[in-house]
């Protein structure tokens, strides 16, 4: 199982991540966990990429393109991944299809987790009242949203175009979403065989499904 996940700041995206990567038996690749290693670890990718991620930006794209081309190749043969944070932008995007191409790697589907902005923001501030993250105030909790609509939510309408899109409501139970998303996936999968195995564009096309490692999806209650 080969999957994107894009989700804006706020909407549940390392929660689903965990529960999906578990279900699947898959490796979870968070570009997001890798830099805040690299900003705590004080390496020199990591004290460039906290000045963006201090601002709220993105991170540029030659700073996250090596490290995450690595992680997706040592992954692809043990089973799959998850890529969560990857690709955020059109440019990525492409830069991920032609990665995708050249490798021989096929995306199985792009989870994307749709809030409403006002959702996001009322979340976002609960998380800062709990946890002490530089890019955890106010001003750059909405420029982080604003950044997301402008530059990431896009992206939803490349893989739809790709028929690659799975778009669930973020705003349910935690459980209801990751069910919503397993549920797609198998559709996808059982109207991939019956078209002969093959749905999608560029980016991919495989849709064949592995069996899940656990029989139900974990129930740790998460979080958002």
């Amino acid at each position: 199982m080969r999957l994107l996940l894009l989700a804006p700041p706020g909407a549940g995206k390392g929660t689903q991540a965990k529960r999906l990567s578990q279900y699947y038996g898959i490796e979870h690749i968070s570009t997001g966990d890798m830099l805040r290693r690299e900003v705590a670890e004080g390496t020199p990718l990591g004290l460039e990429a906290k000045k963006y991620l201090d601002r709220g930006d993105l991170v540029p794209d030659e700073l996250i393109r090596e490290m995450v081309s690595e992680r997706v190749t040592e992954a692809d043969p043990k089973g799959g991944f998850l890529l969560d944070g990857y690709p955020r932008n059109l440019a990525q995007a492409e830069e991920a299809s032609a990665l995708a191409r050249d490798q021989g790697i096929t995306i199985n589907g792009a989870v994307y987790l749709d809030v409403s902005s006002e959702e996001l923001l009322r979340r976002l501030m609960a998380r800062a009242g709990t946890e002490s993250r530089s890019d955890d105030n106010e001003e750059t909790i909405r420029h982080r949203i604003e950044v997301f609509e402008n530059q990431t939510r896009p992206l939803a309408d490349y893989f739809r175009e790709r028929g690659l899109l799975i778009s669930v409501d973020g705003e349910q139970p935690v459980e209801k979403v990751t069910h919503d998303i397993i549920d797609s996936l198998a559709a996808r999968s059982e109207a991939g065989s019956e078209a002969g195995g093959e749905v999608g564009g560029e980016v991919g096309g495989e849709v064949a499904i592995p069996s899940p490692a656990p029989d139900r999806p974990p129930t740790d209650g998460g979080s958002h």
